[in-house]
């Protein structure tokens, strides 16, 4: 069964595997970062951050490799991957929004995107999506280069426009996407592939 364009089927999964204890572990830590973003403690709140965007790839990497993608496994860490965005915009607001000068408001509709496709999301479907489209992928590799350089080695502009811009491309595709979906499913590729699959009446 190809998962991309048909449910996984959701008695045969397993979810007790390493990508779901990778994403669950992300999940886990949402209060303990929080917590390090108003104690002040910028530079362990970075570095375990910068894990967290680390393991968001290498979980996917691991659950395509190893075919140990699911249903569950989806939903799971697109709801890390939420946390994850909220530490990120929280910490960049406490410690680093000086740094970027005039150019912070680029963030505000980033965020407000995100925001907005996963009340839509919920409206229409009853729960959050989790396409996992290519262009989010790259996205939150650009992202997390813009983060640990932000941390690391201090804003630069460049990086900023462009990891900014992607993410709101990619949030629009997703608008897009779950505006077309008669049913709401996960790994969907993108919207390339969703019109392809209507054409070809799949």
């Amino acid at each position: 069964m190809n998962d991309s364009n048909k449910h996984i089927d959701k008695k045969k999964e397993n979810i007790w595997n390493l990508p779901n204890a990778i994403s669950l572990y992300r999940l886990l830590s949402f209060p303990f970062l929080l917590y390090l973003i108003f104690a002040g403690n910028e530079s362990l709140f970075a570095t375990l951050l910068c894990i967290n965007l680390a393991s968001d790839a290498i979980d996917g990497i691991i659950a395509r490799t190893f075919k140990l993608q699911t249903e569950f496994g989806a939903r799971l860490d697109s709801m890390a991957d939420w946390g994850t965005y909220i530490l990120a915009f929280v910490g960049i607001y406490n410690f680093k929004m000086p740094d970027h000068g005039s150019d912070f408001w680029l963030l505000y509709p980033f965020i407000g995107l995100i925001v907005f496709y996963n009340i839509f999301s919920f409206l229409k479907f009853r729960r959050l999506p989790s396409l996992h489209m290519y262009s989010a992928k790259l996205g939150g590799y650009f992202q997390g280069i813009y983060f640990f350089g932000l941390f690391s080695y201090g804003y630069y502009a460049p990086i900023f426009f462009f990891a900014m811009i992607w993410g709101w491309l990619s949030s629009i595709e997703e608008i897009i996407i779950l505006v077309y979906l008669k049913e709401l499913r996960s790994n969907v590729k993108g919207l390339y592939w969703v019109l392809k699959e209507a054409r070809s009446g799949q």
